[in-house]
């Protein structure tokens, strides 16, 4: 039988048939994506949901959200900088960069200027600083292990030359990046117009491509997605809504989504968004394709620095305040371990924006499951560095086995 006579046999299998096949095909590739990551979240829900008392209330759920917003915005950007095959280690003290930018600027006894200008000033300063690190990297070509390590420490020394001690964030506005929570109206609304966005986005995309002769690839899934989507978002609606002692959907979940939606599209809808991935795969491809190699390294800095300073606002709100150890801790660890675990690879070219938002959720998810049982904040330590190593072990065997199939 010919190749010829064997398409159009495939394109006639039953839908059942063809997405079993495919599932098949994805497996014996290591084409998974971020399948086994939200596979563990879900087991993860469930474990704590019947194994920690109280993991399940909506106070819990909204604490979780409030938690991960700021770490989640940092590792979108950090996504960008790993799709091209490089390292930022210094986000989590430009994050911290922002908070003192912020806290200096809405001091009423110092410049007290209008909230909507600190933090505008406060990302223009991150993103100009992912923009001189990424212009080292991509024009004098010191790697970016070395430079954005050397900017760990200058913006650390930063945050203690520009902070005589605490600062409390006085604005009411920008404590609203983390503390705002949305009346129960507002937040069924949110939900009918991302379900209407979402639901009327996928039907266009695949009316568009029945005109051009293109099917649905698998029915069911894609159907599929049209009902599980809408049915997460109004149930995660419902839950907030019910928090006590405050309810409603909070400006962070708000803020993530948004900003998954933007970077998404930039990411896989954009002429920039596929040099980003040509770029993280064969640098030396790319540049012979007529790609400008630096241009798409020093951009993705600045996307990493311009989410470094967002992430940084909301977790100075947060705190409604800011001292010495912004950004220090376990945030690095924390953002940089949400893009890895959640499917980004550590070796380019792989992943997407929503991996990030995926990895956080298992992150936090788990901490607060173990919080609740009252185990040492060692234990949860070593439980996340054994889940990050677990991701890159398995990234590693996923490359070998896409090279072997020749993906």
């Amino acid at each position: 039988m010919t190749a010829a006579t064997q398409a159009p046999e495939a394109e006639t299998l039953p839908p059942l048939d063809s997405l079993t096949r495919r599932i098949w095909d994805n497996i014996r590739t290591g084409n998974l994506g971020s399948t086994p990551v939200i596979a563990a979240l879900a087991g993860v829900v469930l474990l704590f949901a019947f194994w920690a008392p109280n993991f399940w209330s909506p106070a819990n759920f909204q604490n979780i959200i409030n938690d991960m917003a700021g770490p989640t915005l940092i590792a979108y950007g950090v996504v960008f900088v790993l799709l091209i095959g490089e390292i930022d280690l210094s986000v989590a003290y430009v994050s911290g960069v922002a908070g003192v930018v912020v806290a200096q600027l809405q001091r009423p006894d110092a410049a007290a200027l209008p909230w909507w200008v600190c933090v505008l000033l406060a990302l223009l300063a991150t993103t100009a600083i992912g923009a001189f690190q990424g212009g080292i990297v991509a024009l004098i070509g010191v790697p970016s292990f070395v430079v954005t390590l050397a900017g760990l420490l200058i913006w650390n020394g930063v945050i203690f030359k520009g902070l005589p001690g605490v600062i409390t964030i006085q604005s009411s506005q920008i404590n609203d990046f983390s503390g705002y929570l949305f009346s129960t109206t507002a937040g069924w609304i949110m939900a009918g117009i991302v379900t209407a966005a979402y639901v009327g986005g996928n039907l266009w995309a695949a009316f568009a491509g029945r005109r051009h002769g293109i099917a649905v690839r698998d029915p069911i899934v894609f159907f599929g997605k049209l009902i599980v989507v809408p049915a997460i978002t109004f149930a995660t609606v419902a839950i907030l809504n019910h928090a006590n002692p405050a309810s409603g959907v909070p400006l962070g979940l708000l803020l993530m989504i948004g900003a998954l939606l933007v970077l998404t599209f930039l990411a896989r809808r954009t002429t920039f968004g596929r040099h980003v991935y040509a770029v993280g795969g064969s640098a030396e491809a790319a540049r012979r394709a007529g790609i400008s190699v630096e241009r798409i390294r020093i951009l993705a800095f600045m996307i990493s620095g311009a989410m470094a300073g967002l992430g940084g606002i909301v977790l100075a709100a947060r705190l409604q305040s800011v001292d010495l150890n912004a950004g220090g801790g376990d945030l690095l660890i924390r953002v940089i371990a949400a893009a890895v675990i959640g499917g980004t690879s550590l070796f380019g070219g792989r992943g997407e924006v929503r991996n990030a938002l995926i990895g956080a959720a298992l992150i936090y998810t788990i901490e607060a499951g173990m919080f609740i049982k009252g185990f040492a904040t060692g234990i949860i330590f070593i439980v996340t560095g054994v889940i990050l190593l677990l991701a890159v072990a398995f990234d590693t065997i996923v490359r070998r086995v896409q090279a072997r199939s020749g993906r």
